[in-house]
């Protein structure tokens, strides 16, 4: 423990408070010795950038809690499936950069549930360079954080559907191997379609 606490650069009594409050995992123990390692020291630098974040040490807790129940990686990503989206490891504190002042412990646990977000470790795992950078993005021009994964819920939902449509309509016609190669096509397709609604839209009275 005393190692361990020179390492992080706080006192052991420090430590001990964390350790109570459950904002570390127990270390490893053999018999009466305790073993801590490079996993304790991240959560305890992490603790340390959140705090610098103005962060409380509930919220910490908070946010500790709704990230050691998100889903793993794998589970998430179904590695070994095809997939066209980049995924992105960060820390806790780099996403906090990203979503300055909105990753508080129920959008965290939103994001985790909607399956944006995966645990490897001690990093965290977003899905999708592309979701990640276009929902900074949103933040950024002043759309609350909650309100954007409200909105991604409902985009997944509507996903899902023309997804099951694609597939259904090419899938008595087309060998499996053909229909991820004309993936581009059903995409063109909706982003098209999409692009004519926002056009209705925004031309309608009173918009």
């Amino acid at each position: 423990m005393t190692e361990l606490a020179e390492a992080a650069g706080i006192t052991v009594r420090t430590l001990r408070f964390y350790r109570e409050r459950g904002l570390i995992p127990p270390p490893r123990r053999e018999g009466r010795i305790a073993w801590y390692d490079d996993r304790h020291l991240a959560r305890l630098r992490t603790i340390a950038a959140l705090l610098e974040r103005g962060h409380t040490l509930t919220g910490i807790a908070d946010l500790t809690t709704a990230f050691e129940s998100g889903r793993d990686v794998g589970e998430v990503l179904e590695l070994g499936s095809p997939t066209e989206e980049e995924p992105v490891r960060l820390t806790p504190g780099e996403l906090a950069d990203h979503f300055d002042g909105e990753v508080t412990p129920e959008n965290l646990a939103a994001a985790l549930d909607l399956g944006y977000l995966a645990t490897d470790g001690e990093e965290i795992v977003h899905i999708s360079r592309r979701l990640l950078d276009v929902s900074a993005a949103l933040v950024r021009e002043g759309v609350p954080l909650a309100e954007v994964l409200r909105a991604g819920a409902r985009v997944r939902e509507h996903a899902e559907a023309l997804a099951e449509l694609f597939t259904e309509a090419l899938g008595p016609h087309v060998k499996d191997a053909d229909v991820q190669r004309l993936r581009p096509l059903a995409k063109a397709v909706v982003d098209a379609e999409l692009s004519l609604a926002l056009d209705r839209r925004l031309r309608a009275p009173g918009t």
